[in-house]
């Protein structure tokens, strides 16, 4: 127990003291590291992007089968749905803005708030759901845009800052490292090639900025690993050289243009290892098949080889081909390493688009008339087997009988068919009506063709 007054004052006093102490602004003689000034930069090009979509619901009492005696089906009710993410500005001349498409997917009104308070319109460029980027375009008014820098030259344990504006509530800032690069295998995304990141990341910041020390952009926040609905530190971001290559193809094309690299494979198992004199660690991906005329084909690749890498990224199974297939540029060389009969051999492959690939339907079956026809790639085979329709011309007999762009034929008279080539030899051995196995949005349909025609 304190027994002096005096001393009780003073020890009051520099508990005070000590309250109201503010940090220094230097400890001998250096400033205290702060990430104030690179934020001041860069927070002007972290926007909010708004959108608003209209979708059809039905009246759940509609569903009872006694109002839907006496009021019929009724008809379809609108319901307005709102979403609300992040985007960064990366051309302040032209005022495009890279996003999620997760963020503005079916959208009728995408507006963008600025950090200044000013709501701006935006015009949807293109996206493209299979890297999830989006870019739409706003007025080119008093904008501040981000450098993209080279994201292949980030290591992990670099230091990073997640820029986003969660929930609409204001600008927000996380700091980290690169936990990880080249991360895949997430569920309900397409192509992957993630960078980890420990600095968090919320549904809210989605399509949002993720820098290095310099303010540059390395990276578009897109994903979080959740197991129970917060944020665990580890979150997911597109890198900037796969969004600027999406962005630039959106600005020429309107869309990504892919090729297919046009072949099958399988996982390198021990089995095969030792059928093919490998070692049992040895992993890679084993071709089974090379369609005639691809970028395979083109490229010398034959059935039997093992990929181990194409343009630098390792294959460690036949998934892997699929993911990098959708990466690779169109009309740009790159290295495969592969091993034929045991011996290492570097292949040159340069992607064809597929389009140029594509078949005329009506070459395949006068019955497939207005439609082309293409071959899945890699990773489209993971999810299901058939072959794809390019897209179909209008007023066409593929348009009376109901065929859509980007539907799989997965079928004929029930006999699953996995290439062009199969799909022309059931038609041509059922000149009568077919039924034709659809796949659309995840859900199968059959389509009867009728009876071809003959002479």
């Amino acid at each position: 127990m304190l027994k002096s007054p005096t001393l009780l004052v003073g020890l009051l006093a520099s508990l005070v003291g000590i309250a109201h102490a503010a940090l220094p602004l230097a400890v001998d003689g250096q400033a205290l590291p702060t990430l104030a000034p690179m934020l001041e930069r860069t927070q002007p090009a972290v926007v909010n992007v708004s959108s608003r979509s209209r979708v059809q619901a039905r009246n759940p009492f509609f569903n009872d089968p006694f109002y839907e005696r006496f009021f019929g089906q009724g008809a379809p009710q609108e319901r307005v749905e709102s979403s609300l993410g992040s985007g960064v500005i990366v051309d302040a001349q032209k005022g495009l803005v890279l996003t999620n498409n997760h963020v503005i997917a079916n959208a009728e009104e995408v507006s963008v708030t600025l950090v200044d308070g000013r709501v701006l319109e935006a015009e949807l460029v293109g996206t493209d759901p299979d890297t999830d980027v989006a870019l739409i375009r706003i007025k080119p008014d008093r904008l501040t845009a981000l450098p993209l820098a080279n994201s292949d030259q980030l290591r992990v344990g670099d230091f990073v800052v997640a820029l986003g504006n969660p929930f609409g509530i204001g600008q927000s800032a996380t700091s980290g490292i690169v936990s990880a690069l080249g991360r895949s295998g997430l569920r309900g995304l397409g192509y992957q090639n993630f960078i980890q990141t420990d600095a968090s990341i919320y549904p809210g910041n989605s399509g949002g900025a993720l820098v290095n020390l310099r303010g540059e952009l390395v990276g578009v926040n897109t994903a979080i690993f959740t197991p129970s609905g917060g944020n665990v530190g580890v979150g997911f971001a597109i890198p900037a050289n796969l969004a600027r290559n999406v962005m630039n193809q959106l600005l020429a094309f309107g869309e990504v243009q892919r090729g297919s690299l046009g072949i099958e494979a399988q996982d390198l198992t021990p089995s095969l290892s030792k059928a093919l004199k490998l070692p049992d660690n040895r992993k890679g991906a084993v071709v089974t098949a090379v369609a005639p005329g691809s970028t395979a084909a083109n490229s010398g690749l034959r059935q039997g080889d093992v990929i181990l890498s194409i343009a630098g990224k390792t294959v460690l199974a036949a998934s892997d081909v699929g993911n990098v297939e959708g990466l690779l540029p169109i009309a740009t060389p790159q290295p495969m390493q592969i091993l034929r009969e045991g011996k290492p051999l570097l292949l040159t492959i340069t992607m064809i688009p597929r389009s140029s690939q594509a078949q005329d339907g009506v070459k395949v079956d006068v019955r497939l008339a207005g439609v082309r026809l293409a071959e899945l790639n890699s990773a489209e085979r993971s999810r299901a087997q058939g072959v794809l329709i390019l897209d179909v011309r209008e007023n066409t007999l593929a348009t009376e009988y109901g065929l859509q762009k980007n539907d799989v034929i997965a079928g004929v008279n029930r006999y699953a068919i996995t290439s062009i080539s199969e799909l022309r030899e059931l038609l041509s051995a059922s000149p009568g009506r077919v039924n034709l196995t659809i796949y659309r949005n995840r859900r199968a349909y059959v389509l009867t063709l009728a009876a071809r025609k003959s002479g």
